[in-house]
Parts: C-alpha cells; sequence; structure tokens
C-alpha cells in the first residue's frame, strides 16, 4: 500500500463519475485528479486508502490521445469544467457510458436500450445562467467561482460557458463595490453584505437579468447601480434577493425589483416563458428544446390523454406536452415558479394546462390537487426531479396510478437507475428507451430522457 506523498507510475483506463482518472498501480486501484483515459502519470498519493488511494497528477509522462489544451486557463482549478481538457467526442461517449453503466450496475438492466447521446456543435458559452460568488481574495474584492470541492473563490473575469456580456457585467459591479466600500458577506463570521451575483439571459429575446444576493434588507447606493448597469444592451430587470441565512444555499425567498419586472422573458420552439430569479429554468436552451422534444416523443401523445407533469418549475415541459395532451396537469413546490407557470400558460394561450403548488409526492399520494377533488387518471406520468430522484413515496403513488407510460427527464444517472429499478422492480413497467442530452458541456454532468411502458399479462402496451 502507499504512503501519503508517495510518489507512483499509473495508467488511466477510466474516469469516475465525478471525472477523476482511474488507474491500478503495484495492485491498487488509483483516483487521479487531473488525468485521463490513455494517459500515463505520475500520481502524488494524497489520501491513502486501505485498498485504493486518492492522488493528484504531479506530471503527465505521455498524454492520452483524447487530451486537448483547456481553452480556459482556471479549468483544472474549478469545480465547473472538470472535462475541458478531453476532446468534446471523448467527453460524449464517457457521458453515454455512465448512464449505460448505472442503468446496469444500478438499475439491474443487462442491455439498457440505449439511443446515442445528443452532443452540442458549440460546446461553449451555451449558459444562459451564472451565479458568482462575491468574496475576498489576498485582500481584494473579486467575483469567480470556487475552487473544486471547496468555497475558495478563484477570480474569474469571463467564463468560457457564459455569456460575454457577463464579464462587462461583473466589471461594473465590482468597481461599483469598491467604489462605495461595500462589503462581501463573509461565510465563516456572517458579516459582511453582498454575497453573490446572479446573471440571466433569454437566449432569444436578448433580455439580461441582473440580480445581486444581499445578506440585508437593501443595497447601499443602489440607484447608482442601476444608472451604471442601464448602458448594457439587454438589461430589462434588475433586483436584489436577500438572503439572510447562515447556511450555503445561494438565493433567499424575498427578491425586490430595482429596475423593470423582477423577470425576463425567453422563447423555446415558439413558447414564450418568463424567468425569474427563483424559476428552474434549464441553463442550455439550444440542447432544451431537443430534450424536451425527445420527451415529448417518448410521452407518445395523441390529443386525448391526461398528463401529469411532477416537478414542472415554470411549466417548460408541461407547455410542450399541453399542445399535444387533451389535459396537463403541472405540480412544482417553489410558489413562484408555479406563478410563472401560470402566466406563461396564459401568454401562450394555453388553456388545457393546469398548475398546483406543493410538494408532489404529496399531493399524488393524497389522490386530490385541490380539497375535494379527485386526482384524474393519469395516461401519461412526466417527472422532472431534481439531482437527488424521485421521493420513494411519489414512486409509490405513480404505480398506484398506473399511467400508461412514464417519461423520466433525468440529470443524474444515479439516481435515475435507483428509481427506475424500483419502477420496473414487478413487471409492471418496461424500460423502452433512454437516451443521453449533453447539456453541460465540459462538466461531468449529463441528462437523460427514459421511456417506460405499462406492461400487462400477454400484451404489449405500447
Amino acid at each position: 500500500m502507499f504512503a501519503k506523498n508517495e510518489r507512483t507510475e499509473a495508467a488511466i483506463t477510466d474516469l469516475t463519475r465525478d471525472g477523476e482518472g482511474i488507474g491500478r498501480a503495484e495492485g491498487c486501484t488509483l483516483f487521479v485528479k487531473d488525468a485521463l483515459p490513455g494517459d500515463r502519470v505520475l500520481a502524488h498519493i494524497t489520501r491513502p486508502k486501505k485498498t485504493y488511494a486518492y492522488a493528484r497528477t504531479e506530471r503527465i509522462l505521455s498524454p492520452s490521445p483524447d487530451r486537448v489544451e483547456a481553452a480556459c486557463p482556471e479549468a483544472r482549478r474549478c469545480g465547473g469544467c472538470r472535462l475541458q481538457e478531453l476532446r468534446y467526442e471523448a467527453q460524449l461517449a464517457f457521458k453515454e457510458k455512465l448512464v449505460r453503466d448505472a442503468l446496469v450496475r444500478i438499475g439491474g438492466f443487462p442491455e439498457p436500450p440505449m439511443k446515442g447521446i445528443v452532443g452540442m456543435e458549440e460546446p461553449f458559452r451555451y449558459r444562459n445562467k451564472a451565479q458568482y460568488p462575491i468574496g475576498m481574495v489576498k485582500g481584494e474584492l473579486t467575483a469567480g467561482f470556487y475552487v473544486s470541492r471547496t468555497h475558495d473563490i478563484i477570480p474569474v473575469s469571463d467564463c468560457l460557458l457564459t455569456r460575454e456580456v457577463n464579464a462587462e457585467i461583473l466589471r461594473i459591479f465590482l468597481e461599483f463595490l469598491k467604489e462605495y466600500r461595500i462589503s462581501a458577506y463573509d461565510e465563516q463570521t456572517g458579516a459582511g453584505l453582498v454575497r453573490h451575483l446572479l446573471i440571466r439571459e433569454g437566449f432569444s429575446t436578448g433580455q439580461i437579468l441582473v440580480c445581486p444576493v444581499i445578506s440585508g434588507s437593501s443595497l447601499p447606493k443602489s440607484g447608482v447601480l442601476v444608472e451604471r448597469l442601464r448602458v448594457i444592451p439587454g438589461i430589462t430587470s434588475i433586483c436584489l434577493n436577500v438572503n439572510t441565512s447562515r447556511g450555503n444555499v445561494i438565493l433567499g425567498q424575498k427578491v425586490i425589483p430595482l429596475f423593470g419586472d423582477p423577470w425576463i422573458e425567453d422563447e423555446l420552439d415558439g413558447l414564450r416563458f418568463r424567468i425569474s430569479p427563483l424559476s428552474f429554468y434549464q441553463v442550455n436552451p439550444v440542447q432544451t428544446v431537443r430534450l424536451y422534444r425527445a420527451a415529448l416523443e417518448a410521452a407518445g401523445l395523441t390529443g386525448q390523454e391526461t398528463v401529469f407533469d411532477l416537478y414542472c418549475g415554470i411549466g417548460t415541459i408541461s407547455l410542450f406536452l399541453a399542445r399535444k395532451a387533451k389535459e396537463v396537469c403541472g405540480v412544482e413546490i417553489v410558489p413562484d415558479a408555479i406563478r410563472d407557470a401560470k402566466e406563461n400558460a396564459a401568454r401562450n394561450g394555453i388553456c388545457n394546462a393546469r398548475f398546483y403548488t406543493g410538494a408532489a409526492e404529496e399531493l399524488v399520494s393524497r389522490g386530490c390537487f385541490e380539497e375535494g377533488v379527485p386526482l384524474p387518471h393519469a395516461d401519461v406520468v412526466v417527472v422532472d426531479p431534481p439531482r437527488k430522484g424521485c421521493d420513494p413515496a411519489l414512486l409509490k403513488a405513480i404505480l398506484r396510478m398506473e399511467p400508461d407510460r412514464v417519461v423520466y427527464v433525468s440529470c443524474d444517472p444515479a439516481t435515475l437507475a435507483r428509481d427506475l429499478k424500483t419502477l420496473c422492480a414487478d413487471g409492471r413497467y418496461a424500460l423502452r428507451s433512454a437516451q443521453p442530452f449533453d447539456m453541460f458541456s465540459q462538466s461531468c454532468h449529463t441528462e437523460c430522457v427514459v421511456k417506460l411502458v405499462r406492461q400487462e399479462p400477454g400484451a404489449d402496451r405500447e
């Protein structure tokens, strides 16, 4: 076994789901930071264990044929671009393998019916949302991103995953804070005012929302900030988000408008959506259209179906579905998102979509969205849960509802596979297709659309 700070040569053969290289040396498995499959590296042991060890790449002895030069100088330190040194085609193969391996090993599907991953034509500048922590680095007020697995800030003036305009917004904001001596929030002490800067952009509309997150009730000289930011074309909304908690949740629940409406609008596939600071909205609009079209295809709608869209957010998938369904019932726990969903349905002239606030597992489990009104039969259930997957109570409720089809949109292959194993455990549902989508190029994350079909004895219900 290895000791801490030992060095050893290792051939890297695979990647973990977090983007660490996997290799072996002297009969020990190594997890090596900044190493890629095909690399041969000199590994510096950082955390030895009984049967394996963690290490970092001290030197690349021979590079992988899939290794490329990172476009961003901070790609290794920053937590958002773990794969930037991996050729894009190899990134796609890695993500497709992540989904397949999870379905086999966790889900228990020996031969999952996979469709090829849908990649991007341009895997940079795709994010319509960025959240920059504000803090002190070597005595200087700065903004950037966190070092991987820490809350230490790397100063970044222009992230290559975000829009170019963000760099100018950051410059103006930081100069304003410095000029008026407005303090950054300190996570350790709870002192200071400014925690983050949130920027959202509607790619199709060009509208931009700028939202400082503060640990207080107001921002000094906010009128000056508004005047300086308004010179940037596209800025239609400037607001404050108040977060006085001591935790690491970025946004609080209170939004204070400073200029314009506290939202922007964007368009996807002919549908127009209102997006507020607290709303969930996919960060990659180009891939979102492809993802939602795939979900719509998996739903197999003919115009006669009642569809439940659980974890519906601001109603993006719901409205895609409503154009082909008899009716759609959307459920989301965030009240602001449901308010936006109702507004979005109205502005798009969609009358067959209804939205309800609450935890999906609670509303579905008790059998009603409104007091005394039983749930209609669901022909199709669509779920798009957070990374932790579906609540077990919701999975049980879906099985009791017995929809003909379940469409599962997932952002985590492991929790997806776990939930599919539950839904398919007794043979009532069969996995018909799984298709990954690269929504988060340069990172280790991937999205997936899965179709389940209800089975009856002796009959195929597809």
